[in-house]
């Protein structure tokens, strides 16, 4: 047993239903959505809503301040953006979502929300230049990764943190490019409270890296 946002929990489904009950209390329903991509030919991978104490870990690891401006690219139903909206981040939060059906979810409770923007829409078609920080969640395959990693250079007009966590972090996508340095890398595969206690969660290891790109003009 352990402790997680002041309820005891067993295992990994009563992790996912505390989850559930955050996403209720923020958005005013759950943010998890169990069903395959529909959009695989496109390369887009499951969506994957990121559990609340991943985002804490993760995102203790960056610095957003109010004129911070991040994507999640792949958001889903709006986990990440219901977690910034949680921590009273005063910063801008976009998500952007290729299936419709789970644009029209996280559109339906950010609408309210004037720091908060959804598009519908294919990640690879955005203007990046306005963002200070990305957000991956294994979103799509190494192909539609690479395109999307140029697609960052090409447009971003200053230095821009990208967080990315996947079963294998993607590293090998970033090494070797101009600009890139990593900031920091780590695996994450069970829940550890505060007392130590331990529940599994994820089947393997989740590897993420935090990655700074710094443009190179002229």
């Amino acid at each position: 047993m352990a402790w997680y946002e002041g309820h005891l929990v067993r295992d990994a489904d009563d992790l996912i239903a505390v989850d559930a009950a955050i996403d209720r209390s923020i958005c005013g329903r759950s943010l998890a959505r169990d069903r395959a991509t529909r959009l695989a030919a496109q390369g887009a991978h499951d969506p994957t809503p990121t559990p609340y104490w991943v985002l804490r870990e993760l995102f203790a690891q960056v610095e957003l301040d109010d004129s911070s401006s991040l994507l999640d690219v792949g958001c889903g139903a709006g986990r990440v953006l219901a977690f910034l909206l949680r921590t009273g981040f005063m910063g801008s939060t976009t998500g952007v979502e290729l299936d419709a059906e789970y644009a029209r979810i996280a559109q339906g409770w950010t609408s309210g929300h004037k720091r908060l923007r959804i598009v519908q829409g294919n990640a690879l078609d955005q203007d990046l230049g306005a963002f200070s920080h990305f957000y991956l969640f294994n979103p799509f395959d190494p192909e539609v990764l690479d395109a999307f990693i140029r697609h960052v250079e090409e447009q971003v007009p200053r230095p821009v943190t990208v967080m990315h966590m996947s079963d294998n972090g993607n590293t090998i996508q970033y090494l070797g490019r101009p600009g890139w340095s990593e900031l920091s890398s780590g695996r994450i595969q069970d829940y550890v409270d505060p007392r130590g206690e331990r529940i599994p969660f994820y089947d393997c290891p989740q590897h993420f890296t935090i990655w700074r790109f710094v443009p190179r003009r002229g």
